[in-house]
């Protein structure tokens, strides 16, 4: 049973997750609003909201930082998991689109595969050596529609999007044990909170002269749709994680590119070419693969998850 609620969890977390991607992108593109300054506006507002949220409901929201391993696990979580994701993901649909951008995303169990197979100093079970050699067949045919002389996309995206990948395996692995200590709503809270103070410091927020974008009525009701949606998907995303195991979890996030196309399509007219598509086929296909191989050696998963990762 809890592995249903599970699945649910990351499938309706995963498609709104998707559908925050071409919003995304509608926002870069029509308000000249920049990724720093929307990523600041998402991070802070959503985090306030839940955390003030969690306080009306009388839930402890200060336990965390009482514990200093607690307290250093949650700031290296918000800096480098939560807004290391999002940043990584907007610099991706800004420097390509909501579609690639989500496709990138993928490549998160190659590296996943790789830290947990390098953490129990174990060579990975040849079905996953499988699943990393066929997603990486399936993005070089995303990215080059099949020749060796063309790049579809442009090299600053390519790196964004592996940058995403890098960041969503560090967002996966890193706070499974903060998770069974503590209430998912309050990390998520406290970790959007201080991604987006951090993100707004250093980018010096206050002093920008896009906040007289957010008088239009269309922008503002974007951006709160952005908020809402993208932050659903990722207390959905967390939760999930008690259920199920993080390998596991890619092969369901799957809805995430599927939810991005069909939504770029209808609103943009986006369309992938021939080639492309195959690729996309068989990169979900050997997801699917990688993600069965790491099920299967579920032990070896769930023995580097209770190790300490900080």
């Amino acid at each position: 049973m809890h592995r249903i609620k599970g699945i649910i969890m990351i499938i309706i977390g995963s498609m709104f997750w998707g559908a925050t991607g071409p919003l995304i992108e509608r926002i870069l593109e029509t308000t000249g609003i920049t990724v720093s300054f929307l990523l600041t506006l998402r991070l802070t507002i959503a985090g306030l909201f839940l955390l003030c949220f969690l306080l009306i409901s009388k839930k402890d929201i200060v336990s965390v930082w009482k514990a200093p391993s607690w307290r250093y696990q949650l700031i290296i979580f918000s800096v480098f998991g939560m807004l290391g994701v999002q940043f990584t993901f907007v610099g991706a649909i800004n420097a390509s689109n909501a579609v690639v951008a989500t496709l990138l995303q993928f490549s998160a169990p190659i590296f996943i595969t790789t830290w947990v197979s390098l953490r129990m100093k174990k060579i990975p079970p040849r079905i996953q050596v499988i699943g990393i050699l066929g997603t990486l067949s399936g993005l070089f045919l995303l990215m080059t529609n099949g020749s060796f002389e063309s790049l579809m996309v442009s090299k600053q995206a390519l790196l964004w999007g592996l940058a995403v990948g890098v960041a969503f395996s560090f967002y996966t692995l890193y706070p499974a044990r903060l998770m069974k200590e503590l209430s998912i709503l309050v990390i998520v809270g406290w970790a959007m909170l201080i991604g987006g103070i951090v993100l707004g410091t250093t980018n010096q927020i206050w002093r920008s002269k896009e906040w007289v974008i957010l008088t239009q009525v269309e922008v503002l009701l974007m951006i709160a749709l952005m908020i809402v949606l993208g932050t659903i998907a990722f207390v959905l995303f967390l939760s999930s994680m008690r259920y199920i195991t993080p390998v596991e979890t890619s092969i369901l996030s799957s809805v995430e590119p599927l939810t991005a196309m069909i939504i770029s399509v209808i609103w943009f007219g986006t369309m992938l070419q021939a080639v492309q598509l195959f690729g996309v086929i068989i990169m979900l296909v050997f997801v699917t693969i990688l993600s069965i191989g790491g099920s299967s050696k579920k032990e070896l998963s769930k023995k580097a998850l209770k190790e300490e990762i900080s």
